[in-house]
């Protein structure tokens, strides 16, 4: 996995400071790591988009409630939703 997913917007994600930029290029880096943390898991993904980025080699999981996301990834994905609803981000 690149670490452009994985690294791009942990400020925004940890809730410290918001990427500079606009909302719409926030709105991807969030996505980007919300999604690099359940690839890196074993998620299978469904959308083209998610499936072009990351890639389904590997996949084991097909429902988000069963990867196994330790209380920190877990946490860290509840802190991504949450300030990707506040920027109005699509689902």
């Amino acid at each position: 996995m690149s670490a452009r997913y994985v690294s791009c917007c942990r400020t925004a994600a940890s809730g410290r400071s918001e990427p500079s930029g606009s909302v719409s290029s926030s709105c991807e880096e969030l996505w980007l790591e919300r999604n690099a943390i359940f690839k890196a898991a074993g998620y299978c993904f469904r959308t083209q988009q998610a499936i072009q980025a990351f890639g389904n080699a590997g996949c084991q999981f097909d429902d988000e409630a069963d990867v196994p996301l330790s209380a920190r990834q877990r946490e860290q994905v509840v802190q991504i939703r949450a300030t990707e609803r506040r920027l109005g981000c699509p689902r």
